[in-house]
């Protein structure tokens, strides 16, 4: 048992789903897993454990930013063994190639967060990337599908109202959207020498002004969790 999940050993599996919402960790273990069982409510940072095609797939609630997700990134990682964790979240497109629901696969996560200036003492900008297997297996699946999908650069931001931010300068070098968690997850997953990748479904276009509704990314971004669950099926070692 760690300090932020109340999991017994055995009780997470080697595959980890990771949405920021913990009432959407709720709806995906109820929609997509078979014989889900709820293995933490620390913090109501709810995590389930099922089955999908056979193989035991966990969710975990991370709660919102980078501080929080990086807390259960490690705890699950160091405490619990998992192995493959995929972000799955909404992000907002500054790109105008982007659409509501569109899918992104974040490549790579730039961050406006101080988290690896602290944790290289200032000496590199380290640039925390997607593991390559699991992005090619979303990438492929996504395309299978004939779902829309963008691969490419996010940013990771450590505020979310941010109105100094240059988001035109950021679209300019090829930045598609805005999330909270990424970098962080990356970060500690390349710690650990795990596999992580963030998938995230445009919820809203700064470019356009159009959104979804808080029920809409709760409950309807399903395609995104089919690609997360069929790339995880096809890493396993």
């Amino acid at each position: 048992m760690s300090t932020h999940i109340n999991a017994q050993a055995g009780d997470i599996a080697e595959i980890v789903l990771l949405p920021g919402d913990p009432l959407r960790a709720k709806f995906i273990a109820e929609t997509f897993l078979e014989d889900a069982k709820r293995y933490n409510t620390v913090r109501n940072a709810f995590g389930y454990t099922g089955t999908y095609k056979g193989t035991r797939i966990s969710v975990q609630g991370t709660g919102m930013g980078m501080p929080s997700a990086m807390i259960y990134t490690e705890e699950l990682i160091r405490e619990y063994g998992a192995k493959v964790l995929i972000r799955v979240g909404s992000a907002g497109a500054i790109n105008a190639d982007c659409q509501i629901r569109d899918i992104v696969l974040a490549q790579g996560a730039t961050t406006d967060a101080a988290l690896h200036r602290n944790i290289f003492h200032h000496q590199v900008e380290f640039a925390p990337i997607a593991n390559f297997d699991l992005l090619k297996s979303a990438y492929d699946v996504a395309t299978e599908s004939h779902l829309p999908v963008h691969v490419g650069n996010v940013l990771s931001s450590d505020r979310f109202y941010n109105d100094e931010l240059d988001t035109k300068k950021l679209a300019d070098y090829g930045v598609l959207a805005i999330e909270m968690e990424a970098a962080g997850i990356y970060s500690v997953a390349a710690k650990h020498h795990v596999k992580a990748l963030g998938i995230m479904t445009i919820s809203d276009s700064l470019v356009t002004g159009e959104e979804t509704t808080s029920e809409e990314r709760e409950k309807t971004f399903g395609d995104m969790i089919n690609v997360a669950l069929e790339a995880a099926l096809r890493v396993i070692d």
